[in-house]
């Protein structure tokens, strides 16, 4: 079941994971929409690591006493029962509305080998038996949580197994033997390989996939100073053919956590399944990061001359502003100049369909590099400008066109 967990994982969580605090109710940063089609691929893989745990399961011994004419009474004895080999032919993983998932299997086939042994007074016979388990059918409701931490739960629950049909091939040439198996264990057979079945998927949820999810991380980190937190804001939310998972998508200072004064908006996904996985980000990861980064002052940038490319007719020169401020060519004539810019205030992104926007507010401070290499500082300009991108999505890629404002 663990290579199962990693394969639903991969697909609903791949994206980033002590979580840090956050309002319930809150809207999340980032969302991961699981189609119908993302759940069958999941189904697949899981099957796979579900043939392996069914390898895994031991049976009971049969034994017990009979009565067949014309040899009278004796004692069986049906052991060393052991799976040898399995196929899941058809499975399936289903939103459950309201709850989770649902996991199917169907028109399944186990083989299963074991001794048998029969004793009558002083005589005793035994070999061996192969026995056919055809049309099994297994089904089992997954049920998604979110605990404090901000992390996945599951629970199995309502789980039923139904096998239709036994077939046995016993060594030699023993019809009564095969009636004893029929009439004797047969049915036994049944109710203790259903049980079974129903067991292993419910101790491999709790003793395994459950542990594995409290395992996951719900923060990671971007560099040396900052992380996302991308906890669960709630359960798994399940519908009719989707699985929407919600994510807080917070970026944070990891040295000095400062609560974030904004919510995050409302995103509306579109109605689509034609993928696997839809991933939907709000311009709150976006502008979090604007916020450590700007208190951290990474946000700052320096421009001299020879950071100007050769071919630009404007040139980082006291000269070259000669036109705009012609006393600062008189007092410091053919000089290069320095600008440095700070953001007044962490520059936020808005999104609109097909479209982002900011608002920077900018102070610039001018210097004149002297002759000695001190900088003399010349004037400043606060600057208020708006810049916007058209962005354009196809299978591959993604485009934009740049609109800077005024």
């Amino acid at each position: 079941m663990r290579a199962l967990a990693g394969a639903l994982l991969s697909l609903l969580l791949r994206v980033l994971l002590t979580s840090t605090p956050h309002a319930l109710g809150a809207n999340p940063g980032l969302v991961a929409r699981i189609t119908d089609k993302g759940l069958e691929y999941v189904a697949r893989e899981g099957s796979v690591a579900l043939q392996k745990e069914l390898l895994r399961i031991t049976l009971p011994d049969f034994t017990g006493d009979f009565k067949i004419k014309p040899f009278g009474r004796g004692h069986y004895e049906f052991h060393s029962l052991s799976l040898h080999s399995c196929e899941l032919r058809g499975s399936a993983l289903t939103p459950l509305p309201g709850q989770g998932l649902s996991l199917t299997i169907s028109d399944s086939f186990v083989r299963v080998q074991g001794k048998w042994k029969v004793r009558k007074a002083f005589v005793k016979l035994d070999g061996s038996f192969d026995v056919q388990v055809k049309g099994i059918t297994i089904s089992v409701n997954l049920l998604l949580g979110r605990e404090p931490s901000g992390r996945p739960t599951i629970t199995a629950s309502g789980c039923s197994s139904h096998i239709r049909d036994v077939e046995v091939d016993v060594s030699g040439d023993l019809g009564w033997l095969l009636n004893l198996f029929h009439n004797h264990i047969e049915s036994k057979f049944r109710r203790m390989l259903e049980s079974k079945i129903c067991e292993m998927l419910q101790n491999s949820v709790t003793s395994d996939l459950q542990p594995y999810l409290q395992t996951l991380p719900v923060t990671t980190e971007i560099d040396s100073f900052a992380d996302i937190d991308y906890s669960l804001m709630e359960a798994p939310r399940a519908t009719a053919q989707m699985l929407d998972v919600m994510f807080k998508g917070e970026i944070f200072n990891r040295h000095h956590y400062s609560p974030v004064t904004f919510l995050a908006p409302v995103m509306s996904l579109p109605e689509q399944h034609d993928r696997m996985v839809y991933f939907a980000i709000s311009d709150y990861v976006f502008n979090t990061a604007s916020l450590v980064y700007h208190e951290l002052g990474y946000l700052n940038f320096s421009i001299t001359d020879d950071m100007v490319p050769p071919s630009s007719n404007i040139r980082l020169t006291t000269k070259s502003f000669r036109p705009f401020a012609p006393r600062l060519a008189r007092l410091y004539p053919n000089m290069n100049l320095e600008l440095q810019g700070a953001m007044a205030s962490a520059p936020f992104l808005n999104f609109s369909p097909g479209n982002l926007s900011s608002t920077p507010l900018i102070d610039i401070e001018a210097f004149v590099l002297l002759p000695s290499s001190v900088r003399e500082p010349v004037f400043r300009l606060g600057v208020a400008t708006n810049m916007s991108a058209m962005l354009t999505f196809n299978t591959s890629k993604i485009t934009g066109l740049l609109k800077p404002g005024k």
